[in-house]
């Protein structure tokens, strides 16, 4: 069975940071593309960021320049660095690994920006 599990969520101010982290087995983490997707209270899931397997990336408008995806190929993980954040960016995030046929999700990490 294929598991995401995601590490990181929590409670900062506006202005600050965090960093999530999603680890998968190794068959997938080199294989499969990864990414994050967030979902606000009352709304649908956004997709948030997503790395492939030779580290291309791409950022939905709304995160870029304040959040980088990154991977570490030795520990079959993938972080989301999170600086700057705003109440706007308060939802459960959840990791994912995608391939053309089949979709993994992990739990999913509360992330809550508030002073």
């Amino acid at each position: 069975q294929v598991q995401l599990v995601e590490s990181g969520g929590g409670l900062v101010q506006p202005g600050g940071s965090l960093r999530l982290s999603c680890a998968t087995s190794g068959s997938i983490f080199s294989t499969y593309e990864m990414g994050w997707y967030r979902q606000a209270p009352g709304k649908r899931r956004n997709w948030v960021a997503q790395i492939g397997n030779q580290g291309n990336t791409n950022y939905a408008d709304s995160v870029k320049g304040r959040f980088t995806i990154s991977r570490d190929n030795a520990k079959n993980t993938i972080y989301l660095q999170m600086n700057n954040l705003k109440p706007e960016d308060t939802a459960v995030y959840y990791c994912y690994a995608r391939s053309s046929t089949r979709a993994y999700w992990g739990q999913g990490t509360q992330v809550t920006v508030s002073s």
